[in-house]
């Protein structure tokens, strides 16, 4: 098991970030802290992470965390009992608990079903001080993986992962990030290769050997047969746009054996398209 992994970065005090902090202190920090005394385990992950990787702050929306599977029900029963209004929202990845026009995101999967947080998700996490209160936030690999699959219309992760990998490339595990991927590693190399086009005088950031794995995989698939059935792959990149293809006989990805979501998961999901906030 590696150490935890302990954020070195420094905030700048604004205006911003003092509204910032007194919305942390008073609707946040209390479910950061029953969650703590409780000794249920969390991960704090979303805009709060990213901007502690990254530097670039977000308009408060949410606070997101994540959690095993086993312990979701446990995290938002705990929420519940400090005042939040609990939902488990959608069952295969995601919980809600909310506070007046606050929300925190309990977050056990990723809506494509890919990214599942397990116990790695906790043997890598980053140690941090949240208002005097340690806690620990998602690892730079797997908020890269987990994001790199988020391309709806409404909303791409793409520049969140370009300026993740900008920020933190000397600090990500590329091995592990590599497995994270596994038969997704296209997906990877197409990031890595958006990365050089955005910042070309930082292409270097990138370590050579992963280009060169990812470039000699692409070689290799082009001359192996195709696979037998149509298969679609953009499901787990866009719950909407690829429903078409669907329609026109192509396997859901997401769909077991080949993804981790039943049918009525995937049908739930797809109701809920233009309904959340």
């Amino acid at each position: 098991m590696s150490p935890p992994r302990v954020s070195n970065n420094c905030a700048v005090a604004t205006e911003a970030d003092e509204f910032r902090q007194s919305v942390y202190k008073d609707f946040y920090l209390p479910a950061v802290t029953a969650l703590t005394d409780a000794k249920l385990p969390f991960l704090v992950g979303g805009a709060y992470a990213f901007s502690r990787f990254t530097g670039i702050e977000r308009d408060l929306k949410d606070f997101d965390i994540f959690v095993r599977p086993t312990d979701c029900r446990p995290v938002l029963d705990e929420l519940a009992k400090i005042g939040y209004q609990i939902d488990l929202a959608f069952p295969h990845w995601l919980g809600k608990a909310v506070c007046g026009q606050h929300y925190i995101d309990v977050i056990f999967n990723s809506g494509n079903g890919i990214a599942r947080v397990d116990d790695e998700w906790f043997e890598h996490a980053i140690v941090e001080d949240f208002l005097g209160v340690p806690i620990k936030l998602c690892p730079i690999e797997e908020t890269i993986w987990s994001k790199a699959f988020v391309m709806e219309r409404e909303r791409y992760d793409g520049a969140d992962v370009a300026h993740l990998l900008l920020a933190c490339s000397k600090d990500v595990n590329w091995q592990r990030l590599l497995e994270r991927f596994g038969a997704h590693w296209r997906l990877l190399l197409s990031h890595i290769i958006l990365f050089g086009f955005i910042y070309p005088s930082q292409r270097s950031q990138i370590p050579q050997w992963i280009v060169d794995d990812l470039l000699n995989r692409l070689c290799e698939e082009s001359v192996s047969p195709a696979a037998a059935k149509p298969i679609c792959h953009g499901t787990l990149l866009s719950r909407e746009q690829y429903l078409p293809d669907l329609e026109l006989g192509y396997h859901d990805a997401r769909l077991i054996p080949k993804g981790n979501m039943t049918k009525a998961e995937t049908d739930q999901w797809t109701a809920e398209i233009g309904k959340e906030k």
